[in-house]
C-alpha cells in the first residue's frame, strides 16, 4: 500500500507586541528590533498601552513613527481605565486621524497595580465590551481585537462568566481576541472548545512570550494568572548565571510550543517580544518565515 504524505503545513500568521520606550536607549533599542523584525511581514505589530494611561503619549508617538517610516500595520492598545469616556474618544479620534484602523481594547490592570482593587473612571468606560462598543460606535472603520484567557481572568468567578464577557465583546464588534501568555498547549485547546461551544467563532490567536529572563518573566506572567508548570520551569535550572544558555533554551522551549500548535492546526500567532527581536526571529525562521525585505525604519 502506498502511503499519502501529509500536506504541508501552511506558513502561520504572526503579529509582534512591543511597548513604548521610557529613554532614548530603550528607545534605539525598540527600532533596532522593529528592523530586524519588520521583514516578516506581520500582519501587523502592536503596542502597549500603561497601567492607567500612564504611558499613552509614549504609544501615540511610537504608533505614530512605525505608520510614518514603515511599512507595518500598527494597532494601539487601549484601556478603560483613568479616563472619561469623552477623553477616550478623543485618544481614538487621534489614532484615527493618523491612520490607525486597528486597536487592541482592553479593559486594563487596577490603577493600583495587579493585586489591588479594580476601578475605573467614574465618568469612563466600564467595561471592555463598553468601551468597543464605543469604538466600533464613533469609528466603524476600525478593527478591534481583545483579550482572551486559557485559565481565565484571574478576576472571573468561573470560565463560564470569564467567557460571557468574551461574547459581549464580540457582540460590541471585536473580531479576533489575543490569549494571555500560556506554556501549556492542553490549556488553550480546552479554551478553544469552551469557546466554540459558546458559539464564539473570531480567531483566538495563541499569545506566546519566549522567557529572555525566566526568574523575572515567571514573577510577571503568574501575577497576571498564567500557570508556569513544574517540568517548564525545570528546563531553567541552573541557568540564573547562565544568559547564553538560558536564551537557547527560551528559543527552543517556545519553539516547541508553537511548533506542537502549528501541527494541531494553528495557524496563527501573537509573539510577547518584550522589544527583543532574536528569540522572535529564531522561532519565527523554524516556522518557516524567511525575511522579505520589507521597508526598513530609520
Amino acid at each position: 500500500m502506498t502511503e499519502v504524505a501529509a500536506p504541508p503545513l501552511r506558513t502561520p500568521a504572526i503579529s509582534f507586541e512591543f511597548f513604548p520606550p521610557k529613554t532614548e536607549d530603550m528607545e534605539r533599542n525598540l527600532w533596532d528590533t522593529i528592523n530586524r523584525l519588520a521583514p516578516l511581514s506581520p500582519t501587523f505589530v502592536s503596542v502597549t498601552y500603561g497601567a492607567g494611561g500612564s504611558t499613552r503619549e509614549r504609544t501615540h508617538s511610537t504608533i505614530a513613527r512605525i505608520l510614518k517610516e514603515t511599512a507595518l500595520l500598527p494597532a494601539a492598545h487601549l484601556t478603560c481605565v483613568g479616563a472619561a469616556c469623552g477623553e477616550i474618544d478623543e485618544i481614538v479620534d487621534r489614532y484615527h486621524e493618523v491612520g490607525v484602523r486597528h486597536i487592541v481594547a482592553l479593559r486594563g490592570d487596577p490603577p493600583n497595580g495587579i493585586g489591588t482593587p479594580y476601578f475605573t473612571h467614574p465618568d469612563g468606560y466600564q467595561s471592555s465590551p463598553e468601551l468597543v462598543a464605543g469604538i466600533k460606535k464613533r469609528h466603524p472603520d476600525i478593527e478591534i481585537s481583545v483579550s482572551a484567557y486559557p485559565e481565565k481572568h484571574p478576576e472571573s468567578p468561573n470560565f463560564d462568566v470569564d467567557i460571557d464577557t468574551l461574547k459581549a465583546k464580540v457582540d460590541a464588534g471585536a473580531t479576533r481576541a489575543i490569549t494571555q501568555v500560556f506554556f501549556d498547549n492542553d490549556l488553550y485547546f480546552r479554551y478553544l472548545d469552551r469557546v466554540r461551544a459558546r458559539g464564539i467563532e473570531i480567531p483566538i490567536v495563541p499569545g506566546i512570550m519566549p522567557m529572555h529572563n525566566f526568574k523575572q518573566a515567571r514573577n510577571f506572567v503568574t501575577r497576571a494568572g498564567t500557570t508556569v508548570p513544574d517540568w517548564f520551569a525545570a528546563k531553567f535550572e541552573g541557568l540564573d548565571d547562565d544568559p547564553e544558555t538560558r536564551k537557547l533554551v527560551a528559543a527552543t522551549v517556545a519553539a516547541g510550543q508553537v511548533q506542537k500548535l502549528a501541527k494541531h492546526g494553528v495557524d496563527t500567532f501573537h509573539f510577547y517580544t518584550m522589544n527583543r527581536a532574536d528569540l522572535v526571529f529564531a522561532i519565527s525562521h523554524l516556522l518557516g518565515i524567511r525575511p522579505n525585505g520589507a521597508k526598513k525604519a530609520a
